[in-house]
């Protein structure tokens, strides 16, 4: 069935006790989007009210067909046609729900009206977004107004940037506090990603001008930190470590961090991060960094950009037999008060199957669970913290202190 319940008028939003639902899964037609449809089926509480919304209610049928064979009382979950070309389509699923998860990208061509209508609806959000241009040009449209309406708009709670930034949390608490700490990650990932990833990818290699704009935008408006905390960053390469060799990740993980660290008085008075990419040969990051070259130049030029997007499709991924084979582990070493300690992060295929199961449960955090204060643009580490940690260890990813000295 299709849900013909009247939605709250736009203008004058319900309180969240009041609407008809908790969550919304917008896009759930794609490939992540399906995956976190059958993660929600199999792993939502019952209490949970929950639809699905898209452009095509028949495609949705079909994804309904499927979360039936898992929960037959599925048969009959609501779907919501939306559409981001349709303003008031968007404000009707904002206003009829907690919670809205998004995983319809690229995000920084086809975002913004959700974010918009969560912004001034007071409505939670989640994507799975890995693009600065697009968080950043969010923060300075709409995190006023979401400060000011209560919305939780948070960003890349997938693997773009759930790991590095839970994981960074989680490493901190086992350091002392109220002293300068230092933390490094290493990433090793054994996983094909998804069409929709590449596309993103190949969309800010293309307008790296716009991403520098949009941070610079953002810069301008983010008010002053009245903490005194400074954050820093590691740019350069770390040739070789006991992680083998190994090559700073440009990816928005580290921004993510920051943000976190500047939000948070438990990284202490001085934070320092790095991510980096671990190999276990030179040629290999010796490749890598060719390859990241070639394509953030081939990306350049309309002729090139067209091949680099037809190696893969969005909404396209891997069989579930492939995706078993994959894994992650995020390693950190992390250093302050004259204590080390090196802790984990690690799951399975880390672009679909972890990336819907992140994305699911922040939702339901965001919806169940008694969580900080917070609005406006905020972290998974700043909004959900060690509620989110023990929903995902519980779901079976690993958070692991491996040594501490």
């Amino acid at each position: 069935m299709t849900d013909d319940r009247p939605a709250a008028e736009p203008d004058r939003p319900a309180s969240k006790s009041d609407r008809p639902y908790d969550l919304v899964l917008f896009g759930a037609t794609g490939f992540t989007g399906g995956l976190t449809a059958e993660y929600l089926a199999g792993r939502a509480d019952a209490g949970v009210r929950w639809a699905l919304a898209g452009r095509s209610i028949a495609k949705l049928e079909d994804v309904r067909d499927r979360l039936a064979a898992i929960d037959p009382a599925l048969a009959e979950l609501p779907l919501l046609q939306a559409d981001t070309a349709d303003e008031a389509s968007i404000e009707r699923v904002a206003a009829s729900t907690r919670v809205v998860i998004s995983t319809v990208g690229p995000y920084v061509r086809l975002g913004e009206p959700l974010v918009a209508a969560c912004a001034r609806l007071g409505t939670d959000y989640v994507d799975l977004t890995g693009e600065p241009t697009f968080v950043d040009r969010m923060y300075v449209k709409y995190h006023e107004q979401a400060v000011r309406s209560g919305a939780r708009i948070v960003h890349a709670c997938g693997f773009d940037s759930i790991p590095s930034d839970l994981g960074t949390y989680f490493t901190v608490q086992q350091l002392p506090a109220g002293v300068p700490l230092r933390v490094e990650a290493f990433l090793r990932v054994h996983a094909q990603f998804s069409g929709g990833t590449l596309h993103s990818a190949v969309g800010i290699f293309a307008d790296l001008p716009s991403m520098l704009r949009a941070e610079r935008d953002r810069r301008r408006a983010e008010p002053a930190s009245t903490s005194g905390r400074k954050v820093s960053l590691e740019r350069g390469p770390i040739p070789h470590t006991r992680a083998g060799w190994t090559v700073p990740l440009p990816v928005i993980d580290s921004q993510i961090v920051a943000r976190s660290a500047t939000a948070l008085d438990r990284y202490g008075p001085d934070f320092t991060f790095g991510h980096f990419l671990a190999l276990k040969r030179l040629p290999a990051a010796v490749a890598l960094g060719i390859g990241t070259g070639v394509a953030i130049a081939a990306a350049q030029l309309p002729p090139t950009r067209a091949l680099l997007l037809k190696l893969a499709t969005p909404g396209e991924g891997p069989s579930a037999a492939r995706r078993a084979k994959h894994w992650f582990s995020l390693t950190f070493a992390g250093e302050g008060g004259g204590k080390r300690v090196v802790t984990e992060v690690s799951g399975g295929d880390p672009g679909y199957d972890e990336t819907a199961k992140m994305l699911a449960e922040s939702a339901l955090c965001l919806a169940q669970d008694d969580l900080p204060e917070t609005a406006g643009q905020v972290t998974t580490a700043q909004a959900m913290g060690n509620a989110l940690i023990d929903r995902l260890v519980k779901a079976g990813l690993g958070f692991r202190v491996l040594k501490t000295s």
